[in-house]
């Protein structure tokens, strides 16, 4: 069910699509998938959607048919607690470090495959399109359940839309570092905490109930750390408490002496006060539109457009606003916040890279219940040679960590769809460790135990277990929630009343890939 307060998810199936070009072997016909038009979509069944192998283009949601594709495209996530930054990623890191300290960088050719194309995206942009729903919004809005449809658990599932929320007010200025009343201190011991020290006796080691004496290294570090922001920072809208969170992830980072470097030791790390270049990273609610997100719309679209053109070769009269609009700012994803959930909440945004105040880069990314989805990223050609592909995923795995501090489920990066048949998009799995979902029995595996699979063979089940099952599959197609006539009720009931030739082999189809708890909680739309 969806929380409360929450619409319920709003779907309509389209079933199996014919073949589209695919963007990666540039098979005319060879691209299969199953899509569906989003009208509204919870987090939390978007969640379950992408975690058996469902990804969306604007508010168009489809499935790669996997063992029929030309280009099999496998759902990728990265463990963002556990990442390791390779060589060629601190690489980037330190080039980028550079470039804002001293403002030279030699402008060479990238050797990095920039992670920057989503091409599985470029092709999808296209379908949105044919697959768009014209239902009009007052057949979408359910009217109150009808006792007499009420089947088991339905007494709840008035399916009442609600009010579009107020936007959050925007913070836009540079968070300042702050210990409030109610707030500890990252490293302290929290006020409430109820915890006595008694003093030891004479000879048993340090009085706990004094602060402990600090090494020098260790001021140094703190008054390091104060200056954090001053070069670099990280805004999130309505957020007061990012900027603790960086230092608290910077304190944290390494716990042990002579352990590697991680990504906040080169993201979150102090520039000097006559550094060249000052880089803000925002991040803006796009869905539903935040004001600062408005405010900021026409550059943000001059960017795309510009990428669109240089990187991908598109002619000037194609990368429209409508375009841009319908593929990275509209978004079926209702915008949810959880007092256990990050402090922007749950959604989709757009991560705004501002150098020296303008933007070079956006990261579209959706803000999930157990994961940060990285949808596209774009920026301005003439800023290619920092790695931005390369730079944003790194960025986009540290504010993972980040949001992991507040949200403890929120703890994987998802990159989209790893695609092993097209060489160019081997990169993603790069970023380790990283599992691939299975096609078939949607579970995770290591990408390590995947690779040797795959060289073999384009599709494969990833699971060895010949036994295993989907164990999310479709049990009773009867359960499976319809809104017909803008009244909510089982497929069971719809059945019955449906007048013309039967659907049950599409509504069976549409429950088999959303799988069972999706379909009880989704409403899928039937005129």
């Amino acid at each position: 069910m969806a929380a409360a307060g929450v619409s319920p998810s709003i779907v309509e199936y389209f079933g199996g699509e014919d073949g589209y070009r695919c963007g990666y072997c540039k098979n005319e016909t060879g691209n299969l998938s199953h899509g569906m038009w989003a009208h509204s979509m919870t987090v939390q069944d978007y969640q379950d959607l992408i975690d058996r192998g469902w990804r969306r283009s604007g508010k168009y949601v489809y499935k790669p048919i996997m063992n029929q594709t030309c280009c099999p495209q496998y759902t990728i996530r990265c463990q963002a607690l556990h990442f390791q930054t390779s060589k060629s990623h601190k690489k980037v890191l330190k080039k980028m470090l550079k470039f804002l300290s001293k403002g030279d960088v030699s402008k060479v050719v990238n050797e990095e495959e920039p992670m920057d194309s989503h091409i599985e995206d470029v092709g999808a942009c296209d379908f949105a399109y044919k697959g768009e729903s014209h239902v009009s919004q007052s057949e979408l809005t359910p009217l109150s359940v009808d006792h007499a449809e009420r089947v088991e658990n339905e007494d709840q599932d008035t399916g009442e839309k609600k009010e579009e929320g107020t936007v959050q007010k925007v913070e836009s200025d540079s968070l300042q570092l702050r210990a409030d009343k109610e707030t500890p201190v990252p490293g302290e011991p929290s006020h409430s905490a109820k915890v006595v020290h008694a003093p030891p006796k004479p000879g048993k080691g340090a009085d706990l109930s004094k602060p402990p004496c600090r090494k020098a290294k260790d001021i140094r570090k703190e008054r390091k750390l104060q200056k954090l922001l001053q070069n670099q920072t990280c805004t999130v809208e309505g957020s007061q408490l990012q900027a603790a969170d960086q230092v608290f992830l910077l304190q944290n980072s390494k716990s042990k002496t002579n352990q590697p470097k991680s990504i906040e030791d080169f993201v979150f790390v102090s520039l000097p006060d006559d550094a060249q270049h000052k880089l803000e990273v925002r991040v803006v609610r796009s869905s539903p539109p935040s004001s600062q997100f408005k405010a900021t719309f026409q550059e943000s679209y001059q960017v795309y457009k510009r990428y669109q053109m240089v990187v991908h070769k598109d002619p000037p009269d194609k990368p429209t606003i409508n375009q841009f609009t319908r593929f990275l700012c509209d978004s079926p994803l209702e915008a949810e916040n959880a007092p256990d959930g990050p402090e922007c909440g749950y959604g989709s945004f757009h991560q705004q890279y501002w150098l020296d105040g303008k933007i070079i880069a956006v990261g579209v990314v959706d803000i999930l219940p157990y994961c940060v989805s990285s949808v596209y990223l774009y920026y301005d050609p003439d800023y290619s040679f920092l790695s931005l592909g390369v730079y944003s995923a790194l960025r986009e795995i540290a504010f993972t960590r980040q949001l992991h501090e507040k949200a403890p489920d929120l703890c994987f990066y998802y990159m989209g769809f790893y695609i092993h048949s097209c060489p160019k998009m081997r990169y993603k799995g790069q970023y380790r460790p990283s599992d691939l979902l299975c096609p078939e029995t949607y579970i995770w595996m290591p990408i390590e135990q995947c690779l040797p699979l795959l060289e073999h063979s384009k599709y494969c089940r990833f699971n060895q277990d010949g036994k295993a099952v989907d164990e999310g599959r479709i049990k009773e197609l009867g359960r499976v929630r319809v809104l017909h006539k803008r009244t909510v009720m089982p497929y069971s009931v719809y059945k019955k009343r449906r007048k013309g030739p039967s659907d049950e082999a599409s509504v069976q189809q549409y429950a088999s890939l959303v799988g069972q708890t999706c379909s009880e909680r989704m409403l899928l739309f039937r005129s």
